[in-house]
């Protein structure tokens, strides 16, 4: 059973009840991330979503670890491009106590100067670390290298200069911008009935008066760009991205398909000839990226230094062979398999379900429709996926991105 509720004041809430559980997901999610930040924000979504467990008007930070450890329940945060999520999960019987702490780091935080000043420096280690991590940083040089330096363009993470001059202000002035009661999922995914989860958000954001989001329009230009950084690693790391579907467009589910047999499983070509046929990299992949003005179908791969421009060549040949609508109707059965055993995975957590619904309705408005969702993912074709192929690889705007001992981008 699925609800849907509407505060007065705009807060939208969802909840998913999987009744033969014993725990639940609940989640508060924000339509907010690194693309709708400006030069002087960037960063700021991410480092907000750390601030928000350093200290509340009653707990402290430990207070706030500490009081969910003593009822067993986990808490953590996570921010996107577009959206911001604070997710707890409990057992059912402290599903109560569990929101309760949720509630209070997300609505009372105060954000003390010396937890941020130790904070800035737990923060600028984390962008280190991602500087340190050779597929993390090949991927969000290929994000700038595809998007350009804003938008969906924009490591989630911010510069170290930024993050170490961002003031308590600014803080404030993001949250009011942008944390606002009509940009606020709350999302309840397990073992909790309607009746109560409405008494736990009704007991906590009720009262908050209505609040309009600063809207803040993307202009998306993709670039072509080549970029590199020279690194003295063993690998090179090669990442290259090509134009894909919108969110909701009609051939999304065709282009789920399509990366399926391209590069999203170890049967798919990628694997079976980058790796298992050629032995050139231990990894290698490829995903779809779906958002709201723009999407973007990568492929990565982590390969030997000396055989990386071999690497590249393995990965254009399988792309151009599947231009050539070489895919076989086994490969299109095993594809959508994939996706649907997947779907039908996700109805088994509660963290998935609560994500899931939660992320529905802020990119939406609607409430997600697991037969519905079904439904139209087994009503794509063959064709549909040859449709797909036609529109996935543009040359035009390809983009790549290399990270290793190199001292020239791909061509």
């Amino acid at each position: 059973m699925v609800h849907f509720k509407q505060l007065d004041n705009g807060i939208r809430l969802t909840v998913k009840q999987m009744s033969g559980l014993m725990s639940v997901s609940m989640g508060i999610i924000v339509g907010t991330g690194a693309c709708v930040e400006s030069d002087r924000e960037d960063g700021i979504s991410h480092f907000i979503e750390h601030m928000m467990f350093k200290g509340t008007e009653r707990r402290t930070s430990f207070q706030i670890s500490d009081n969910m450890d003593a009822i067993g329940a986990q808490v953590n945060a996570f921010t996107s491009k577009d959206i911001t999520c604070y997710y707890a999960k409990s057992t059912s019987n402290h599903a109560a106590e569990a929101f309760e702490i949720l509630s209070d780091l997300f609505l009372n935080s105060v954000f003390p100067a010396d937890e941020m000043k130790r904070e800035k420096g737990v923060v600028v280690e984390e962008i280190s670390m991602n500087e340190d991590t050779p597929d993390d940083l090949c991927l969000d040089l290929l994000s700038k290298a595809f998007f350009g330096e804003e938008n969906y363009g924009r490591n989630i993470l911010g510069s170290k200069k930024n993050v170490k001059g961002f003031s308590r202000e600014d803080i404030y002035g993001y949250l009011k911008a942008r944390y606002t009661t009509d940009n606020i999922i709350i999302s309840m995914a397990g073992n909790i009935s309607v009746e109560f989860a409405e008494q736990l958000v009704q007991k906590y954001f009720g009262n908050l008066a209505p609040t309009k989001a600063e809207k803040r329009p993307l202009c998306v230009t993709l670039k072509n760009r080549n970029l590199y950084k020279s690194k003295d690693i063993e690998q090179v790391h090669i990442a290259i991205s090509y134009p894909s579907m919108k969110r909701y467009e009609r051939l999304c589910d065709a282009t789920q398909i399509m990366n399926a047999v391209l590069g999203g499983s170890m049967s798919s070509r990628l694997f079976q000839t980058v790796r298992e046929e050629l032995g050139l990299a231990y990894t290698v992949y490829s995903y779809v990226s779906t958002y709201e003005k723009s999407g973007a179908l990568t492929v990565y791969a982590g390969v030997n230094a000396e055989n990386y421009l071999q690497s590249v060549e393995a990965v254009e040949n399988c792309i151009a062979d599947l231009k050539k609508k070489t895919l076989t109707q086994d490969e299109f059965k095993r594809g959508k398999e994939q996706l649907l055993s997947s779907l039908i995975y996700a109805q088994e957590s509660t963290s998935s379900q609560m994500l899931l619904y939660g992320k529905e309705l802020i990119y939406s408005g609607r409430i997600y429709d697991f037969e519905e969702r079904v439904g139209k993912l087994n009503a794509v074709t063959l064709n549909d996926v040859y449709e797909a192929i036609e529109y996935n690889f543009d040359e035009k705007y390809r983009a790549t991105a290399l990270v290793g001992n190199v001292d020239k981008p791909l061509k």
